[in-house]
């Protein structure tokens, strides 16, 4: 190796397999070499997985897509921590992260609205099915307005922009001690509910997301923070408040929450 090669790196990895979720999984060891600290997390997954198949072995099943931490599919737990040492998503963490000689444990989201489906992928499709309760606007269809035409206090736009940035990754749920989906549920009702289109429908849209939310398996929140913060997009604790505020707000009002 010459001065100005990049050294590379060994690591032990201890990663969960299971065959399906009716199987009992175990975690099981494997070494990988010549990683470059410049490789992304999922890269040296991918390197694993080459040598695992040329092997003759099953490769690690994980969720991904782009790649490039927008659309929320990645996610792990890394030594105990969702998505690992950095404030990013699993997909943007990188080798130089570690060290040479690292012992790396590497398990899925652990939480029962995560059902795993295989190694360390799991099902989030409660996430949808919250959103599906009342995470929309009605609006009339048609001509788009003027852009100006509803005024809205930048102190609102700002914060409903920050609550939007929400990929749905999960590791808000993976995090909490409790399971709660609450940071989510608390992002998808807080940026439509702090814009004018929003309003209509916002008393009824909280109570449904909430008991949809319940009826998922998903723990109760206690304000332990976990959530926030290991959120790749950086979203407060304060979302949950507006959360609350809208929730007390509805049930004040005669509403009844249904799943």
């Amino acid at each position: 190796m010459t001065s100005t090669e990049t050294p590379m790196m060994s690591l032990t990895l201890r990663i969960w397999r299971q065959r399906d979720r009716t199987k009992k999984g175990k975690m099981v060891t494997y070494h990988v070499t010549d990683v470059s600290p410049d490789m992304s997390f999922l890269e040296m997954l991918d390197v694993l997985n080459e040598k695992l198949i040329l092997d003759g072995d099953d490769p690690v099943a994980f969720d991904h897509d782009c790649r490039e931490g927008i659309c929320g599919s990645c996610g792990l737990m890394i030594n105990g921590i969702a998505h690992g040492p950095e404030q990013a998503t699993v997909c943007q963490l990188h080798m130089r992260s570690f060290a040479d000689g690292d012992v790396l444990d590497i398990e899925p989201w652990r939480a029962g609205g995560f059902p795993v489906v295989k190694d360390l992928a799991v099902d989030r499709s409660a996430f949808d099915r919250i959103i599906s309760a009342g995470g929309f606007i009605s609006a009339p269809t048609g001509t788009a307005p003027e852009a100006h035409s509803t005024p809205v206090p930048k102190k609102n736009s700002d914060a409903a922009f920050d609550a939007a940035t929400c990929i749905g990754c999960g590791a808000c749920v993976a995090a909490c001690p409790n399971g709660s989906a609450m940071l989510f549920t608390a992002a998808k009702v807080s940026h439509l509910g702090l814009m004018p289109q929003g309003q209509p429908e916002r008393d009824a849209r909280v109570l449904k997301m909430v008991a949809q939310q319940d009826a998922e398996d998903f723990g109760g929140c206690s304000n332990i923070g976990e959530c926030s913060a290991v959120c790749p997009k950086g979203i407060s604790m304060e979302t949950i408040s507006r959360l609350n505020h809208d929730l007390l707000g509805a049930l004040r009002a005669g509403g009844v929450p249904t799943s």
